[in-house]
């Protein structure tokens, strides 16, 4: 970021008052006070630095270097149960208000770590507050630039607030900073509703501005809101607000707001030059190009890779060689290896359902659609092409390594085959998305992690169109535009709307496999119970005539499926400390 000489000033303002005391009241010594932080317009800018600073990264950096989908049903973690990180604290349901593995482990001190997510967020929020509130004429005088940079920081504040929301639930609505207030037993927890609404008028108003750009164009830029920033956040916001967990009366005009904010977004998107990236593939293995009309029109949003000082091998692109990489190349773990269950949902390239369900609860027994052609002893044939571009499975080309083409050996005794090490698979198969498999070092990867792009877009409208009017032409439209892309046929017609809403939820799954969308979405339509007991892979064997059988072989028995889990705990400490901060149920 810039300003960085600036940034590292600031920090003992912000040391100072993040204190219960006044932090102007100190004795001089050469520390500049909270209204000095604000005197210049460079100094305001590298305030605005300071908000962005708490932004989590997302990705493979929960702790211990693993993707949020791991804690779901879409994957299996290598190292568990191995070693005992958060993955596996979460699966036992080892949480409580005083612990949240989540929450709480990890390094304190440096930003590549993704914990404290409840302190993160509302530091970032107290900052956004803060810099609303110093920003004038005086330190920024040109009215444009002025207009922009408060756009920054409303959507700032509407995406830390989005993401209390998501982990938390409902949060009280603070828009001004109240760190000297030394009385808390008037703040209570507004509604969802209520924190929706205010994350939508953030959003509104910064979308309103002419001076925020729908992207940004220079690499000094990269990371920045945009518009676009401001479209995803609202529309996953209102998406929420509809859905099962936050509607349990079904409320139809909540669903209308959410399908009338994802048609303002794609008319808007769509007209100012965003769409899809032409391969499903390439997209996940690319670093996002900077200019008016870039080659990746799809990203809205990217986790910028900086804070990480002079380790910069802790990058997502970096990471991804280290820790989610197969054997071949030495890595410290398999990582992130996809689950039978998220396999088992990419159709058949025909666009027929291959596994419809199980009839067992561990789910080794698949109901196979016969009109499908899918045959459990040649499983990888013909399906959905996001399902080559997602998963490394047994028999899979890898590509030319050292001179020799790589095919994946996931059968027991293979190179790459089950084996109770974290450098190897637990579940069968390792991760394909993210990993260019051209890329043969760690300091070759410069891919970064996308937390909003153009198919949420299109997938949260046909949600939400469905789901307020039926199966309409709108939400057709919509999710055929994403199966388009991927080379995958138009839905049927006809379908009803619980036959509709039921395609809806494979196609997230499918297209946001092991991103972050599925973690949270068994939660808003309150199905944790039916999708989060179970992990499950597959083990291949190789007879003595080189033919292979296989296999379904339960890996995870989770104890994490109740409808505590739904939220994570406030913790113990905001309780102790802000009375009227009620506990999330169960907890």
């Amino acid at each position: 970021m810039k300003y960085l000489k600036i940034f590292m000033l600031l920090a003992c303002v912000l040391t100072a008052a993040s204190c219960g005391k006044d932090p102007l009241d100190i004795t001089p010594d050469g520390r500049i006070t909270l209204e000095d932080a604000f005197k210049t317009q460079e100094l305001t800018e590298a305030y605005l630095n300071t908000v962005y600073e708490r932004l989590r990264k997302y990705g493979c950096n929960y702790h211990y270097y693993t993707f949020l989908s791991a804690f779901g049903d879409d994957s299996h973690e290598s190292n568990y149960p191995e070693q005992n990180f958060p993955v596996a604290k979460y699966i036992t349901g080892n949480i409580s208000a005083a612990s949240n593995p989540l929450d709480n482990e990890g390094s304190t001190t440096l930003s590549y770590n993704d914990r404290n997510w409840y302190e993160r967020a509302w530091v970032g929020i107290r900052r956004a507050n803060v810099f609303l509130e110093h920003i004038s004429d005086e330190n920024v005088p040109e009215a444009g630039y002025r207009g922009r940079l408060i756009a920054e920081g409303k959507v700032l504040r509407a995406h830390y607030y989005l993401d209390l929301l998501k982990n938390y639930g409902p949060m009280p609505i603070i828009d001004k900073d109240i760190t000297q207030q030394e009385d808390f037993s008037d703040i209570k927890r507004n509604t969802f509703q209520e924190c929706v609404n205010f994350i939508v008028k953030d959003c509104d108003e910064a979308i309103a501005d002419a001076n925020l750009p729908y992207r940004v164009t220079s690499e000094a830029e990269r990371g920045r809101m945009t518009k676009a920033v401001a479209y995803a956040v609202k529309s996953q916001a209102l998406l929420f607000n509809a859905s099962p967990q936050w509607n349990p009366d079904n409320d139809a005009v909540k669903w209308q707001a959410a399908a009338k904010a994802g048609k303002e977004a794609l008319q808007a998107l769509e007209g100012n030059g965003f769409q899809l990236f032409n391969s499903y593939e390439h997209f996940f293995i690319t670093k996002p190009d900077l200019a008016q009309s870039p080659n990746d029109k799809e990203t809205l949003f990217e986790i910028n890779d900086w804070g990480y000082a002079g380790q910069t091998y802790r990058r997502f692109g970096n990471i991804l060689f280290l820790m989610h990489m197969i054997p071949d190349f030495g890595p410290e773990k398999a990582g992130n290896c996809p689950s039978q269950e998220l396999v088992d949902t990419y159709e058949m390239k025909n666009g027929e359902i291959a596994i419809t369900g199980y009839t067992d609860e561990d789910h080794l027994k698949p109901i196979i659609n016969p009109a499908s052609g899918y045959d459990d002893q040649k499983p990888y044939e013909n399906r959905d092409p996001r399902f080559y571009a997602t998963v490394w499975y047994n028999g899979a080309l890898y590509g030319n390594i050292n001179g020799v083409q790589t095919y994946i050996e996931a059968f027991k005794g293979g190179k790459h085959g089950i084996s109770g090490v974290k450098q190897r698979t637990p579940t069968g198969y390792y991760m394909r998305k993210f990993v260019d498999p051209a890329v043969r070092s760690a300091a070759a990867g410069t891919t970064t992690y996308r937390l909003f792009r153009l198919a949420e877009i299109y997938m949260n409208l046909a949600e939400a169109e469905n789901e307020a009017n039926g199966p309409t032409a709108d939400a057709y439209q919509a999710i055929n535009t994403v199966r388009k892309r991927a080379g995958m046929p138009p839905l049927p017609a006809g379908l009803t709307k619980d036959q509709l809403r039921e395609r809806i939820r494979r196609e997230r799954r499918v297209e946001f496999a092991l991103e972050e969308n599925r973690f949270y979405d068994v939660k808003r339509w309150k199905i944790l119970d039916k999708a989060g007991k179970i992990t499950s892979g597959m083990a291949w064997t190789r007879r003595p005539d080189g033919t292979l059988t296989n296999e379904r072989i339960v890996t995870i028995r989770r104890q994490s499926w109740q409808d505590r889990f739904l939220l994570f705990p406030l913790p113990l400490s905001e309780i102790t400390r802000i009375p009227g901060m009620t506990q999330n149920p169960g907890w």
